[in-house]
């Protein structure tokens, strides 16, 4: 295949419009150091020294949108608690459209880590798993309907956390909204709803999850074993594309004429804490930009690479993405 032309695809990354749709989440990391046991039980004190807050789930898509220079609204649940308002301020912050996040009596999801010399030693999460009632799931609705009308948006994303935004309801209409307007969908999915993501363009599972929602066996080095359970998953979804991404062995990406395993390309994993969101984020613009599904697989197995590499959930940066891009696709 010829080389991509990458100053032109990044360049055309700035004139897309993406709406994001599902579980937005407050990401809290207490930072500290571990100098002895507790004498109450077996397990070190840390003593915290710094805290810091970032947006997590469908909010660091949004956020990685952005960092690659797109345009993004999030379309989203929160709590009317201090979880929510602080990522109601990471968001202005960020400069993210947050109009239509809708403040319910659910508690916003917040997930904290405790680290130690970058290493993650506990997690603890606040969040609610119970489908959105009906009164937030109709307000949200409107919500979704009112931007996709705006006529403005070249992708809309599905990013499912299990968390409760995206009921059934939620993710048919919005897709049946989309095939009438003509806009590409992408989606990373959960279990949950797996199979409700009919007909979309682009569906992201990782290796994990598809074996889950198939209940079988995936040997993911084997082509031919990729290639059977994603046909299978074709046969259920009727989408174009498939991006299954296999972890450290990178990304198996299928048209269900062609398919390829595409290698990874880091070599120091520091945190694979939001690798897929930028994955997601990286084969969403592209989808929108009209990129070539091989192109958009390999920019995005790239790009997941390069926030392995970073202690935490970061956003891609978009210079060491790019100068990345341009090593391995010369």
């Amino acid at each position: 295949m010829k080389s991509p032309n990458l100053p032109e695809i990044f360049k055309r990354f700035t004139s897309i419009n993406a709406l994001v749709i599902g579980d937005v989440m407050l990401d809290t990391y207490l930072y500290g150091n571990v100098s002895r046991m507790s004498p109450e039980a077996p397990v070190p004190i840390v003593n915290i020294n710094d805290a810091e807050s970032r947006l997590g789930g469908a909010a660091n898509v949004a956020l990685n949108l952005k960092s690659l220079g797109a345009g993004v609204t999030i379309c989203s649940v929160i709590g009317k608690d201090a979880a929510g308002k602080k990522l109601l301020q990471l968001l202005k912050k960020n400069k993210l459209n947050s109009a239509s996040v809708v403040a319910t009596s659910r508690v916003t999801t917040e997930k904290t880590r405790i680290l130690s010399k970058n290493s993650q030693m506990l997690r603890f999460d606040i969040e609610t798993e119970a489908d959105l009632s009906a009164g937030d799931e109709s307000e949200l609705l409107n919500s979704i309907q009112k931007e996709i009308h705006t006529g403005k948006y070249h992708v809309v994303i599905f990013q499912d956390y299990n968390k409760g935004t995206l009921t059934k309801k939620v993710i048919t209409d919005t897709i049946a909204l989309c095939k009438k307007k003509k806009i590409p969908v992408a989606v990373d999915p959960k279990k949950r709803n797996f199979f409700e993501y009919r007909e979309v363009t682009l569906f992201k599972p990782n290796l994990r999850e598809l074996s889950d929602a198939l209940e079988t066996t995936i040997d993911a080095a084997n082509i031919a074993s990729l290639n059977s359970v994603t046909q299978l998953l074709h046969k259920k979804l009727q989408h174009q594309f498939t991006l299954l991404t296999l972890s450290e062995k990178g990304v198996f990406a299928s048209n269900h004429k062609d398919a390829q395993i595409i290698p990874t390309t880091t070599k120091s994993v520091a945190d694979v804490s939001g690798a897929g969101d930028t994955v997601i984020s990286v084969a969403a613009l592209c989808l929108g930009a009209g990129i070539d599904y091989i192109i958009l697989s390999k920019l995005a197995n790239i790009a997941g690479g390069v926030v392995c590499a970073e202690v935490g959930v970061v956003p891609i940066d978009k210079k060491k993405f790019f100068e990345k891009a341009q090593e391995i696709l010369r």
